[in-house]
């Protein structure tokens, strides 16, 4: 059987697998604090028709080996953490980092589990209390406890670019300082994050443990919180849109080899018509 056959099966599944990461980029080419992925490819192990010769000691003369390729593979599926493009928005919630930072969300209002988010668009909920999209506790700089901002007993607030939320009192106008800061984590390899839906991540043990505190600590130093700003998808719709087409010939190329190897096996077949 013609080893072509397996090669382009293996490129159009691969070229498939190409076009789901496309797809889904350009599905979220507006998601607030998405981070885009990109297909790596690697070859599958090549089939010697030749070996080649072991060093030795004393150096002679040889060949270099025939080797014939056994198709691709899916080498990585990566996530590229460049900064998206801002996008104002003039809400006091809306936050979004200036620099490596993440932001750090929980479920539970204890802080575990944690999760790290780009997407800064916040709201108080009925209790006040800082949530995401999908009612989500934003840590406050401690990793244990929570933001929260009664609008009972606060007329106004803002956050500063060191993530600190000051607010007015309503009983007498005078600034409240004492509101904690807002958490902010690091990690090591944030290639190394785990995708979990609704624009969060999760460590894995390839990415790190994440070093949690407010934004402007020696630990941390994982750049400014802008307020009234939100980070857009870091996705390229002209470059995705390339790749996409770079993807479509790909796919047809393989097909095409699998048609040609069938036909030479037709014409093999016919050998003794």
């Amino acid at each position: 059987m013609l080893k072509s056959l397996y090669s382009g099966v293996s490129g159009m599944k691969g070229f498939q697998t190409k076009l789901d990461v496309i797809g889904n980029n350009v599905a979220n080419a507006n998601t607030v604090g998405y981070k885009k992925s990109r297909v790596m490819f690697q070859d599958i192990l090549s089939q010697n028709v030749t070996g080649a010769t072991a060093p030795t000691d004393t150096p002679t003369g040889g060949v270099n080996p025939k080797q014939i390729g056994l198709g691709v593979k899916t080498g990585s599926i990566d996530v590229i953490h460049t900064p998206g493009s801002p996008m104002t928005t003039n809400v006091g919630t809306d936050l979004a980092i200036d620099g490596d930072a993440f932001f750090v969300v929980s479920p539970s209002d204890s802080g575990s589990p944690a999760y790290l988010t780009r997407a800064g668009n916040f709201t108080r909920d009925a209790n006040g209390y800082l949530v995401n999209s999908n009612g989500y506790f934003v840590m406050a700089g401690d990793g244990t406890s929570t933001i929260k901002i009664p609008s009972d007993q606060y007329s106004s607030y803002s956050i500063d670019s060191n993530g600190k939320v000051t607010a007015i009192k309503k009983a007498d106008d005078s600034i409240d300082d004492t509101l904690p800061t807002i958490a902010t984590a690091i990690v090591s390899n944030p290639g190394g994050l785990e995708k979990v839906g609704s624009t969060l991540f999760r460590e894995t043990t390839n990415s790190g443990k994440p070093t949690i505190g407010a934004i402007n600590d020696s630990t941390v130093k994982g750049g400014q919180i802008q307020s009234g700003v939100l980070e857009m998808s870091n996705v390229d719709l002209t470059e995705e849109f390339t790749e996409m087409i770079v993807a479509q010939r790909g796919f047809q190329a393989n097909a095409r080899t699998i048609t040609t190897s069938d036909s030479i096996l037709e014409e093999v077949v016919n050998l003794k018509r």
